[in-house]
């Protein structure tokens, strides 16, 4: 990545991207990472090796000029943040197998203004979606119990898809989850949550032979529920019910944890629970505790109001 006078473009490309394709080796064999997340990685680093074309990609002027050209190109603050990310990422590997010297983007910041609070559903929306499916179809019965996981756990919509049948303890009321890097964590069920389930078990679940019986939702066809199918269904059921064009798995998630909050949970407690490797990705529902503070002062101060 170290450029001389002499460097041509093409020679600055491909070297980014040969060093990408081994930071995603790294993150596919070492890591752990799952598909999903390694097709994430590549297409930000080809996007970045791209805008590399005529310039040094060891220097922090190029990176600041990237994140501009992605700002300029209206992406969103949450996908801005994961390009960033990316280059923390691979970066931090360069260095650490010794391709540069010294880490560009030590000093990369995302300005404040860039973060962005996640789309929740009031109490009411979500009472709403969950009673959507048909519960007297096998169909429905599948489909509300994979909201009902979701709502009560918080999963990504790829952990809720591979979540196996043997991976669900209702007596105990826990389900385990293999997460990203394939990190497992268990997390507890809420009773609508374990009785959709238990439902869906006993009148609406087929029973598949071969290695797809281990997935606890299954389609018509036997096999386990993709993201796509499941993100279709769920802005259907969406549109029953009124709620916005634009909802998708991640609302439901975001609902989950801000309705925790609400109620008084921890942060800690909530990071176990989303899988969140660092609490500072957690900390984007403390708009919550501040809501609730705000609150507080008003409903009991004497001189609020």
């Amino acid at each position: 990545m170290r450029s001389g006078s002499g460097s041509s473009a093409g020679q600055q490309m491909s070297i980014v991207a040969a060093w990408a394709e081994s930071f995603l080796g790294f993150c596919r064999i070492e890591k752990g990472l799952t598909p999903n997340s390694i097709a994430a990685y590549r297409q930000d680093l080809r996007r970045f090796s791209d805008f590399c074309v005529d310039r040094d990609a060891q220097t922090v002027a190029t990176l600041h000029g990237y994140v501009d050209s992605l700002r300029e190109a209206s992406l969103s603050s949450r996908s801005i943040a994961r390009h960033v990310t990316t280059l923390r990422n691979f970066y931090a590997f360069l260095l650490h197998e010794g391709k540069i010297s010294a880490d560009p983007t030590e000093h990369l910041v995302l300005p404040r203004q860039w973060k962005t609070l996640p789309k929740y559903l009031s109490m009411e929306q979500v009472d709403a979606l969950l009673e959507a499916p048909d519960e007297t179809k096998p169909n429905g019965l599948r489909d509300r119990a994979m909201l009902q996981l979701l709502y009560a756990t918080g999963l990504r919509v790829s952990e809720l898809c591979t979540v196996e049948i043997g991976g669900v303890n209702l007596n105990v009321g826990i389900v385990r989850v293999i997460g990203k890097g394939r990190k497992e964590r268990l997390v507890p069920l809420g009773r609508s949550a374990m009785k959709a389930i238990e439902s869906y078990i006993e009148r609406g679940r087929k029973q598949p032979a071969g290695r797809n019986a281990r997935y606890l939702f299954l389609t018509n066809r036997g096999g386990p529920m993709t993201r796509q199918a499941f993100w279709k269904l769920l802005k259907n059921y969406g549109k029953h019910v009124g709620l916005w064009q634009n909802l998708t798995p991640h609302v439901l998630r975001h609902s989950f944890a801000t309705h925790l909050l609400e109620r008084g949970a921890d942060l800690r407690s909530l990071q176990t629970m989303l899988g969140h490797a660092d609490i500072s990705t957690t900390e984007i529902y403390t708009h919550v505790l501040r809501a609730r503070l705000r609150a507080t002062v008003d409903q009991h101060h004497p001189r609020s109001r």
